[in-house]
């Protein structure tokens, strides 16, 4: 993924599904000058926030509505 895309999605009302190494991650923020992202893994009892580089993420597309 790129920075630009990153943050498309973080301003997107809707909701994307991103990977980074398999597992399921929320973006939370972009950093455009050192191309970092901070991220939070969506499922587990512990929520550890992390920084890694944009191009780890992985965009798997748009999250459909629950209904």
């Amino acid at each position: 993924m790129d920075v630009n895309r990153a943050q498309e999605i973080i301003n997107s009302p809707k909701q994307y599904e991103v990977e980074l190494d398999g597992k399921s991650v929320w973006l939370d923020s972009v950093d455009s000058t050192t191309k970092t992202a901070t991220v939070h893994e969506q499922e587990g009892q512990y929520q550890r926030s992390m920084t890694v580089r944009v191009d780890q993420l992985k965009e798997i597309g748009e999250v459909e509505a629950r209904m």
